[in-house]
């Protein structure tokens, strides 16, 4: 296949896309990757060089590495960015100058580590991870170091009512700091076993109050803080809301067995305020339930009537767990991708660790080049 049919191929991803005030220029889509680049948490004008060099290759949107909301118990590494007042906003204003210079739109994705925050790294190592029930989860399938789980796997105490107002809360302040900075759109981390995430589980929510219960019950969390979002940062403004079956626990684990369960989990989130959901999946060609080829973004979609946005694996031969061990290589998805695309199962493409290795990449998707070559070093390097 020549690069012009490639190109011919791809054109459609190359079509704006318009949610709530904000347009984008095409469907490629960076998605968060924790990098840890920022020391006491503020980004520097590399964080900012990195991000431009990604909206210079071509992709419409880039959403930020998780960043820390204005809870001190939100994350636990100290170089993880936060938005909070003082220098932190600086550094954020800073990069999304660069990034609109460069020709992309931003979202900050905000996020709260919940039960997996390592308080002994942390600045404020005398405060615990946020826990809906105090409990860390069971282990199944990861690739966790034995001494973290360990460190942190032992029940501690749930969360009090005014522990969880707080949490909401300081969700909605940095989304206002966000506002007033310039982002385009706010991105909520609510997958992976992290703070959200740990509510709608079963196995880390054995509340019998409002904030737990049945499965639309153990909803309730995630959907107060979308709503305190909204509220934050007006009706105008987009937010996206990543959601995943898996867990850093437990990567077998799975909120939702059939559509139905999925139904009665998104809708309460679309119905409160989400524009957009990002289904993380580790490999986007796999189905998300028995009978139906439609991948998790393909149903997110389909259950709510929202925009979706799918990742998982796009330009690679293998997932990131698979990837420690082999490492990866560069393999030509795209016309895959495209066939789900075309048909409308989804209307954004998010790219990892593909984006990490070039940040022409999404140039490149448009033209039909080939892929570089890919060093799973660029993983732990600012480039």
């Amino acid at each position: 296949m020549t690069n012009a049919d490639m190109a011919a191929i791809v054109a459609p991803l190359f079509q704006p896309f318009t949610v709530k005030n904000v347009t984008l220029k095409n469907r490629i889509v960076m998605s968060p990757m924790t990098r840890a680049h920022s020391p006491d948490g503020v980004p520097g004008e590399d964080v900012a060089a990195y991000y431009r060099r990604r909206a210079e290759g071509e992709v419409g949107l880039i959403i930020t590495e998780g960043v820390g909301t204005e809870d001190l118990a939100s994350t636990d590494n100290l170089r993880i960015p936060v938005l909070r007042e003082g220098a932190p906003l600086k550094g954020w204003k800073r990069v999304v100058d660069e990034v609109h210079a460069g020709g992309a739109k931003i979202f900050p994705q905000l996020w709260h580590q919940g039960v997996l925050r390592d308080a002994r790294i942390s600045a404020h190592p005398e405060l615990l991870g946020r826990r809906p029930s105090g409990l860390w989860g069971p282990l199944g399938h990861n690739s966790l170091d034995p001494a973290y789980v360990e460190s942190v796997a032992a029940p501690t105490v749930p969360m009090t009512e005014a522990e969880i107002a707080h949490v909401i809360e300081t969700y909605a302040r940095s989304a206002g700091y966000a506002k007033a900075l310039g982002f385009d759109g706010i991105a909520i981390h609510a997958g992976h076993g992290y703070l959200i995430d740990s509510f709608f589980w079963g196995e880390t929510n054995t509340r019998t109050d409002k904030w737990g219960g049945d499965r639309r019950g153990r909803t309730r969390f995630g959907v107060e803080v979308v709503k305190a979002i909204r509220a934050a940062i007006g009706p105008s403004m987009p937010i996206m809301y990543r959601f995943s079956q898996h867990k850093t626990q437990d990567y077998a684990a799975r909120l939702a067995d059939t559509p139905r369960a999925l139904e009665d989990i998104l809708v309460p989130l679309a119905e409160a305020g989400v524009d957009v959901f990002d289904a993380s999946t580790r490999k986007f060609e796999l189905p998300a339930f028995d009978g139906s080829p439609l991948n998790l973004a393909g149903w997110a979609k389909k259950v709510t009537g929202k925009p979706s946005m799918m990742v998982g694996s796009v330009g690679l031969n293998n997932t990131l767990p698979e990837m420690w061990k082999a490492g990866s290589a560069p393999v030509n998805n795209i016309p895959a991708v495209m066939e789900r695309f075309n048909r409308g199962d989804f209307d954004l493409v998010a790219v990892g660790r593909s984006l990490l290795a070039d940040p022409g990449f999404a140039r490149r998707v448009r033209l039909g080049e080939p892929f570089v070559p890919f060093d799973k070093s660029v993983t732990t390097r600012l480039t």
